[in-house]
């Protein structure tokens, strides 16, 4: 067996279930899931009606590249959302699909990490764990950047010595951020481009929230147009990652794309041929339907706007709450032990939540997320309400 595999930690939502094991929540309070980011909106029907037109297409092997037209959709897509009008992103060669941005994420990391001694992967902590799993298992030691209120819950990237940068082979970054909500500015992207350049690594942007925000005059900006407007316009040592789980609600479709440099993504090409991931062609066609539209993101981003507009302030009073830049995620501070506060939660008010310390790693003796609580609003409305109406009323009561 690989060695690696003995490193992996248990996933937070395994966690999670061991936490709850044995708790009796009240049979005549239905349960609400604020757990897991599995957004639960209404999915565009165009898109399940083109699924459904092509199921006869299931009767051919799919090519690991995608149809020409899906990679233009997906070209298009980015073009319309993150770049500048001058700018421009080869369909045939910076582009490719993927199931999922977890799949894609994973499989980028075996494809562009050297596991010589003292290979380093750099990620945000808290963070997406797939992150330090395939930094993991493609040979090379996690370096955790702690993500706290005092630095905006961005890397504090001019914190790392030069010594670390300098065996760095892959910086993740995640705009807006999960589970805070940051966005990161250009600024801070071209610096990061600035040191990727020093110090010769690869930055892997996991844009999945990316069309998930407040401000609707105020997009996350992207690495991509961070990169096209320092000069780059290759994109070079840039992939970005994006899917239609959180954008388009559609969590079950496992669609996506990575987009960059076009030399890593040859080589990403390669590794992916051999990986076996190509995207069934309905699935294609379905894509093509989703990203070639973007009234239903508005649609669904208003959506998470009323939930933050109606739940923040049941929560303020007791919770130290506030609305995050991007995604669908609160991030609130409590007194205490956020696991048992979870467990205590669930077992009175049938409401489940991620605690915070499962997201996050001891660094240096200290977890960042240890004291949070990841509230995920992918609810319907109502639910949303309810349920924080249900924390609310827990807290005053203890």
């Amino acid at each position: 067996m690989n060695p690696a595999l003995a490193r992996l930690q248990a996933y937070p939502f395994e966690r999670l279930a061991a936490l709850l094991a044995g708790t009796a929540p009240p049979a005549l309070l239905p349960h609400i899931g604020m757990s897991i980011g599995e957004p639960r909106h209404a999915p565009p029907q165009r898109v399940l009606d083109v699924l459904a037109a092509n199921l006869h297409r299931y009767d051919s092997y799919p090519a690991t590249r995608g149809l020409p037209e899906l990679r233009q959709a997906m070209a298009a897509a980015l073009q319309r959302r993150l770049l500048p009008p001058a700018a421009g992103i080869d369909a045939e060669t910076m582009v490719l699909p993927v199931n999922g941005t977890r799949e894609a994420l994973f499989a980028f990391v075996q494809s562009v990490i050297d596991p010589k001694p003292g290979a380093l992967v750099a990620m945000p902590n808290p963070c997406y764990q797939i992150y330090e799993g395939a930094a993991i298992l493609a040979g090379a030691q996690p370096y955790y950047l702690d993500t706290t209120a005092a630095n905006g819950f961005a890397p504090d990237l001019d914190a790392v010595p030069a010594q670390i940068w300098d065996r760095c082979q892959l910086l993740f970054l995640c705009s807006p951020g999960n589970p805070a909500g940051a966005v990161l500015s250009l600024d801070y992207l071209r610096h990061a481009l600035e040191l990727a350049e020093k110090h010769d690594f690869v930055i892997a942007s996991d844009e999945c929230y990316a069309d998930l925000y407040l401000d609707e005059s105020a997009p996350p900006p992207s690495l991509l147009r961070a990169a096209w407007e320092a000069g780059r316009h290759g994109f070079e040592r840039c992939l970005v990652f994006h899917s239609l789980s959180k954008r388009s609600s559609l969590p079950g479709l496992r669609s996506g794309l990575a987009a960059g440099d076009a030399a890593l993504m040859k080589r990403f090409l390669l590794y992916r041929t051999y990986h076996g991931s190509a995207m069934p062609v309905p699935t294609q066609l379905a894509s093509i339907a989703a990203w070639q539209d973007d009234a239903h993101v508005a649609v669904n981003r208003a959506l998470y706007r009323e939930k933050f507009a109606r739940v923040i302030p049941i929560l303020r009073p007791v919770l130290d709450v506030t609305q995050p830049a991007g995604g669908f995620y609160l991030w609130p501070g409590i007194d205490g032990d956020d696991a048992a506060f979870a467990r205590a939660l669930h077992a009175a008010k049938n409401v489940t939540l991620l605690p915070g310390s499962f997201l996050g790693r001891d660094n240096d003796g200290h977890n960042p997320g240890r004291g949070r609580l990841r509230i995920s609003l992918v609810a319907e409305v109502d639910a949303c309400v309810e349920a924080a109406g249900r924390i609310r009323d827990f807290i005053s009561g203890r």
